[in-house]
């Protein structure tokens, strides 16, 4: 399958842009909790933004190079997370895993509120979870996409 090498590489150079987010939101979650002062806030928002658009920038190369559907409707970015972890017969195997689809939506859904409320109202508390379990979330998909490409390389 040498035709999908570029999209490998995109892939792996997506994936190590994440590792870069993931710091950077551990960073400023951890100088808001020594400081307390909420402006650090905005950075961990920003950042955990981010991570999940930058999955999603991966899921659309998928969709985009293997698959030839993006989709287009209102909630796009929701069957978007739906269509990579799911087989596509005779195309592609799951991209990822249901379990890891169902945490991802928690980071596509905290983006989308990002997108629609002003940062200082957002509840720490709630961001609390998705700042803890990043890691383990992050190298879940690097594991799960790790498969993925090994699948492309053939």
């Amino acid at each position: 399958m040498e035709k999908f090498l570029a999209l490998v590489s995109r892939i792996k150079y997506e994936i190590s842009e994440l590792q870069i987010v993931v710091k950077r939101v551990h960073k400023a979650w951890n100088l808001f909790k020594e400081s307390g002062d909420p402006i650090y806030i905005d950075s961990v928002a920003l950042n955990l933004h981010n991570f999940y658009s930058g999955v999603e920038r991966i899921f659309e190369l998928v969709a985009e190079d293997i698959d030839d559907l993006k989709p287009k409707s209102s909630q796009w970015h929701k069957d978007l997370l739906k269509q990579m972890s799911l087989e596509i017969p005779n195309v592609r195997p799951a991209v990822i895993s249901l379990e890891l689809r169902e945490v991802l939506d928690e980071y596509r859904a905290f983006r989308h509120l990002v997108r629609n409320v002003y940062s200082y109202q957002l509840n720490t508390d709630k961001m609390r979870n998705l700042i803890e379990n990043l890691d383990k979330v992050y190298y879940k998909l690097v594991e799960e996409l790790d498969v993925f490409c090994k699948f492309l390389e053939g």
